[in-house]
This record gives C-alpha cells, sequence and structure tokens, in this order.
C-alpha cells in the first residue's frame, strides 16, 4: 500500500504545498477523524483524510479515459464556448489540475487520455518515447499494398515528413476501405494528411489506442471512467517513471 505525506495530499486538492501546510497546522485536516498537525504524517488509502469537513481522495494523481465523441474539443475550456471533454468529467477534478494527453481532431472520435501528471502526459507525447497511437480510419476508394509500403516508407510533406508508421487493410472495395493506422507521433491532422497523400480521403477517424490502453468498449461516446491500477503502473512503466511521484 503506497504512502504520501499529508501535506502533499492536501496539496493534490489544488493548492500549494505552503498552504497546505497552514490549513494542516491550524488544525483542519482530520485522518480518521483525529486533527492531525503533522505536514509530514504519512497516509496510506486505507486513511480517511478530510479539510475543513470534507473528505479529499488518496490519490498522488489522477488518470482517465474517456470517450470522445465527434464536434467536441479535446481541450479543459474553450474562450468560444464550444464543447470540451471536460464538459463531460465532474468538477472536482479541475481543483487537481488535469488535462488531456495530446489532441484529437474535433471531428475525430475515440480515446482521449486526461491526467494530472503533467510529466506523464509530457512524455506520452514525446517524439523520444514513441508512444504508438492505433487509428479505425474509413477512407473513400480501394487501399491496397501500395498504400501499406508508402506508410512503412514514410511520407514527406512540405512542413515535415512523416516517421514511418503502420497501415493495415481491413478491408478494401473500389467505394470504401477500412484500414487501422499505426503512428508514433502527433503531427497536425497527420493520420488525415498520410490517408490523403495516398489518394484515400478520410471519411471517419477513431481512435482506438494509445501505447497499451485501450478504449474501453463500454464506453459509450462521452462516457469516462478512472485508468485501472494496473493500466497506471504500464504507463508509469513505459515512460521510466515513478508512479508514486
Amino acid at each position: 500500500m503506497r504512502c504520501m505525506r499529508l501535506d502533499k495530499l492536501v496539496a493534490g486538492t489544488g493548492i500549494s504545498r505552503q498552504d497546505a501546510k497552514k490549513l494542516i497546522a491550524g488544525g483542519r485536516v482530520t485522518v480518521d477523524g483525529k486533527v492531525q498537525k503533522d505536514p509530514g504524517f504519512s497516509v496510506t488509502e486505507a486513511n480517511e483524510v478530510s479539510v475543513g469537513g470534507e473528505s479529499i481522495t488518496h490519490k498522488a494523481h489522477i488518470h482517465i479515459m474517456i470517450h470522445k465523441p465527434g464536434g467536441v474539443l479535446t481541450a479543459t475550456e474553450d474562450a468560444r464556448g464550444q464543447k470540451t471533454v471536460a464538459d463531460f468529467l465532474p468538477f472536482a477534478f479541475f481543483k487537481r489540475k488535469i488535462g488531456p494527453v495530446g489532441r484529437l481532431d474535433k471531428d475525430v472520435t475515440g480515446l482521449v487520455l486526461m491526467t494530472t501528471d503533467g510529466q506523464l502526459a509530457h512524455r506520452l507525447i514525446s517524439p523520444k518515447w514513441e508512444v504508438t497511437k492505433r487509428y479505425r480510419a474509413v477512407v473513400e476508394g480501394k487501399l491496397d499494398e501500395e498504400c501499406v509500403l508508402a506508410f512503412k516508407t514514410g511520407i514527406e510533406f512540405k512542413d515535415f515528413t512523416a516517421k514511418p508508421a503502420g497501415l493495415e487493410i481491413l478491408s478494401a472495395n473500389e467505394d470504401e476501405s477500412v484500414c487501422l493506422v499505426y503512428v508514433t507521433e502527433g503531427k497536425f491532422h497527420q493520420v488525415k494528411r498520410m490517408l490523403q497523400a495516398v489518394g484515400h480521403p478520410v471519411k471517419h477517424l477513431h481512435r482506438e489506442k494509445i501505447a497499451m490502453i485501450e478504449l474501453d468498449e463500454s464506453l459509450a461516446e462521452g462516457e469516462w471512467r478512472e485508468l485501472t491500477d494496473s493500466e497506471i503502473h504500464d504507463l508509469y512503466v513505459l515512460t521510466e517513471m515513478n508512479e508514486d511521484g
């Protein structure tokens, strides 16, 4: 069972460590119903911690997956008032400064990961770590092995050259094809541009997987769940980070 300093847990509600220590010193924090004034007091998931009578969760970070619908922005807020993935989440998460891991185009559906661990998010989207994302695409026309080879080789654009990527054809006919695309980059409109470059404009695009995390099939569009302990552990192992912060 993981342990955490009391002041770090309280600071996780969205305040500074210094303010957390003031609350503790002022007798505003209880552990299992008793006032605890030691900021270094060690708490575990078995302890009930409250601040000002309100219970707080013992988690160094929050990590969730959400099934993003089309027409929704991958952001926590939008100045123009457009709907964002944040609109599907409990307000309490934003005291913890949760944010999306990378971006998904407004019209693209599927898996979005969100976390309060900024360093984890950075590594998951950094080219250095080459985290694979899997998309399912429905495209115009008949995909063939030349398209597969083009992806494997890498596609050159005016502004960048896409790294070699995977293209798996699931079905193909003259009017429409279905495929899986595997990329380790996240350039603007990259998957759409790569398919357009081989002559097959995208009709629909859906992200199914990031690293080893697959979108839970039980989640309808707009629904979310917290990642399991196993999923969280796998992400920290992948990015060579300490899960306990």
